[in-house]
């Protein structure tokens, strides 16, 4: 790793950030290993509006007695290798413990190192990001923050943000309605009693949930997601983007196969970059649709799946639409 510490611009005769005249009161923490990166990300967060109260390479990380972190953390680490995934590790438990957001920037190559490592604190995880999706990145903080008063997002960032939480409610609320369907039956429902009804015994019955009919083939969850995909061959592919119903679709075949799906898979089958996939897959694993399995064999990896009420939802919609899958996947 590169040495620890950079030279900051902007700093006092010790050697300290420059104060500035901040909105409110929020300190940040910048490691980066890239000096331009780290220059990049620290005048950003500046500009936002945070006090800096620590930067410099990642390496800082893995010492003994390191400071305490900001409240918001922007680390840089496109490449994985066993100091950063301790370094990574200490910081999750760090963040976590203190309450910190913390915001990753890395590379596709080394995301599943990344995401394994860091399964406490919650963080934004953004890959190869510009430098327009770390700003939006650190919006997002500000818009999450308890302690945060006089700034917000912007208008069109606000309402991103919550289109994708609310499309992640209305397929939850669906799949939550599949699985509950058939829960009251008929029991509450008023009028004489048919003619074959036979007592109390009957409406217990009806309470009872019906069981969970079986996944659907994996073989027509393929072909469905072969359809799909080759829409992008013959029109622009954000036309069609649907990455919370492409993943949820990916994990049910690969539930039915009994085999683990990596996140990095499964930001290739949403079909949208990594950082959007990320943010569906966070969003899903709030909502209860997925969930993160560690490896058991291997703590440096993880991976998704669906949670048993996804794979519910997407069992009882694969049994009601039958033979026409394919017509309405």
């Amino acid at each position: 790793m590169a040495q620890a510490g950079f030279q900051l611009s902007g700093n006092d005769a010790g050697g300290h950030a420059a104060a500035i005249d901040a909105p409110f009161d929020l300190s940040v923490s910048v490691f980066a290993d890239r000096a331009h990166v780290h220059d990049t990300i620290r005048d950003d967060a500046l500009a936002a509006g945070f006090r800096l109260q620590e930067a410099g390479s990642v390496e800082i990380l893995v010492e003994g007695n390191a400071r305490p972190i900001g409240d918001v953390v922007l680390l840089d680490c496109p490449v994985m290798d066993g100091r950063a995934c301790a370094a990574l590790s200490r910081l999750d438990m760090r963040a976590a413990n203190a309450g910190s957001q913390l915001v990753v920037s890395t590379s596709l190559e080394a995301l599943e190192d990344v995401f394994a490592c860091l399964d406490q604190s919650q963080p934004q995880i953004l890959v190869n990001p510009t430098r327009g999706e770390r700003v939006i990145a650190l919006g997002r903080v500000l818009g999450t923050m308890p302690r945060m008063r006089a700034r917000e997002l912007s208008g069109d960032d606000r309402l991103t943000l919550l289109r994708l939480t609310e499309q992640v409610g209305q397929i939850a609320e669906r799949l939550e309605a599949l699985s509950e369907k058939d829960a009251a039956g008929s029991a509450f429902r008023l009028g004489s009693p048919s003619p074959t009804y036979r007592g109390p015994q009957d409406a217990s019955k009806a309470l009872v949930k019906p069981p969970r009919p079986p996944l659907p083939d994996p073989r027509l969850v393929r072909r469905i997601i072969r359809q799909r995909q080759l829409r992008s061959e013959f029109f622009d592919r954000d036309l069609f983007a649907d990455p919370a119903w492409d993943m949820l679709l990916d994990l049910t075949a690969a539930r039915a196969e009994h085999t683990r799906v990596s996140v990095t898979s499964l930001c290739i089958a949403s079909g949208v970059p990594p950082t959007t996939a990320l943010r569906w897959i966070g969003q899903m694993t709030e909502a209860g649709l997925m969930e993160r399995v560690e490896d058991e064999t291997d703590r440096r990896r993880a991976f998704i799946a669906l949670s048993d009420k996804a794979a519910d939802g997407m069992a009882r919609y694969f049994e009601k639409v039958g033979a026409d899958a394919l017509t309405f996947a």
